[in-house]
C-alpha cells in the first residue's frame, strides 16, 4: 500500500524531498553543534537546499531517460530517506554541489549509449568531474568511470579517448587563471588535498552503526538482485545498469578513504545506491515483504532522529 502510493505520483515525491529536507535542515541545526555556525549563514542553507532538490530532479531525470527502473518513481523517495538518516550531509555545502556536479555527469555519461554527440558527451563528464574535484578532492576518482563507460559502451576510437583528459585540462587552467588574476598565485581556486584516512573512529556512534548497517545490509542484498536482473534487460540499457553500479562501488571507496568523516561523505552513495534498492523493492512480489522492506527505509531514519 505504501509502496503503491509514492509509485503512482511523481509530483508527491517531489514534495515529500523538498519536505523532508527542510526537516532535515532544522534537524541538523538543532541537533548537531557543529552547524551553529551555518545555521546563521541563510545563503549557505538555501544554496544546500536547491541542490539537493535539483539532485533528486537529476536522479528522476537519470532513471527515466535510461529505463532504470519500472516507473515506479521510488528512487527519488529512498534517496530522500537515506538523505534524512544523514542529515550531516548539511554540514558541508560544498560536498552537496560535489555531487550535485558528479551527477550531471553521469547524466551525460549514460546519455553515450545512443551514440550520438560522444566527444560533447566526454568532454561535458569530464569537465563536470574535474569541477566536482575542486570542490572535493576525491571526487577525482569518478574519472576512471568515464573510461569504464567507454567500454561498456564500446567506444574504442583512441582519439576519443584522450577527450576526458583534455575536459580536465581545461578545468586545471581556468581555475590557475582564476587564482592568478584574483589571489595572485597559481593554485588557490584548486583544492589539492589527497590526503587518505581509513579510520573508522568517527563512526563510533549509535546513529553511524545503525546506518552504516542499514546500508550495507540493503545495499548488498538489493545489489545481488540487481546484478542478477542486468541479463534480463534490453541489450541497449544493460551498459546503463553496469554503470550505475561501478559508481555506486567508486562513491563507497570516497566515502571510505576521505579523511575527515562526518557523515556527509556518504552523499555520493546516496543517488546510486537508491537506483539499486528501487530496482529490488520494484521486483519484490511478496507484498508484505515489500511493505517491510520499505517500512524499513522509513522508519529506521525516524527512530534515529528522536
Amino acid at each position: 500500500m505504501i509502496t503503491s502510493i509514492f509509485s503512482k505520483s511523481k509530483p508527491i515525491n517531489f514534495l515529500i524531498v523538498f519536505l523532508v529536507s527542510l526537516l532535515a535542515i532544522f534537524i541538523a541545526i538543532n541537533k548537531y553543534a557543529a552547524l551553529e555556525v551555518v545555521s546563521n549563514n541563510y545563503t549557505v542553507l538555501a544554496t544546500t537546499l536547491v541542490c539537493l532538490f535539483l539532485t533528486a530532479l537529476v536522479i528522476d531525470f537519470i532513471v527515466t531517460k535510461n529505463t532504470l527502473s519500472q516507473k515506479q518513481n521510488l528512487e527519488t523517495i529512498v534517496f530522500c530517506l537515506l538523505l534524512f538518516a544523514v542529515p550531516q550531509v548539511f554540514l558541508n555545502y560544498k560536498i552537496v554541489i560535489a555531487n550535485l556536479l558528479f551527477l550531471l555527469a553521469l547524466r551525460r555519461l549514460l546519455s553515450l549509449r545512443t551514440q550520438k554527440d560522444v566527444e560533447k558527451k566526454l568532454f561535458d563528464a569530464s569537465v563536470l568531474i574535474a569541477l566536482a574535484s575542486i570542490f572535493h578532492f576525491w571526487c577525482i576518482l569518478f574519472l576512471p568511470l568515464i573510461y569504464i563507460t567507454m567500454l561498456f559502451y564500446t567506444i574504442t576510437d583512441i582519439k576519443k579517448w584522450a577527450i576526458p583528459l583534455l575536459g580536465v585540462f581545461s578545468v586545471v587552467i581556468v581555475a590557475i587563471t582564476y587564482s592568478l588574476l584574483v589571489n595572485n598565485n597559481f593554485f588557490s581556486a584548486l583544492y589539492i588535498n589527497p590526503a587518505v584516512s581509513i579510520n573508522l573512529n568517527a563512526y563510533n556512534s549509535i546513529q553511524f552503526i545503525v546506518v552504516i548497517t542499514m546500508l550495507l545490509s540493503l545495499g548488498l542484498w538489493s545489489s545481488v538482485f540487481f546484478l542478477n536482473t542486468i541479463k534480463k534487460k534490453k541489450k541497449t540499457f544493460r551498459p546503463s545498469y553496469k554503470v550505475v553500479f561501478v559508481s555506486c562501488l567508486i562513491a563507497l571507496l570516497i566515502a571510505i578513504i576521505t579523511p575527515i568523516k562526518t557523515g556527509n561523505e556518504f552523499l555520493f552513495l546516496f543517488a546510486p545506491l537508491s537506483i539499486v534498492i528501487s530496482n529490488y523493492i520494484e521486483i519484490i512480489e511478496e507484498k508484505w515483504f515489500k511493505e517491510m522492506f520499505f517500512i524499513i527505509l522509513v522508519v529506521v531514519p525516524i527512530i534515529l532522529l528522536l
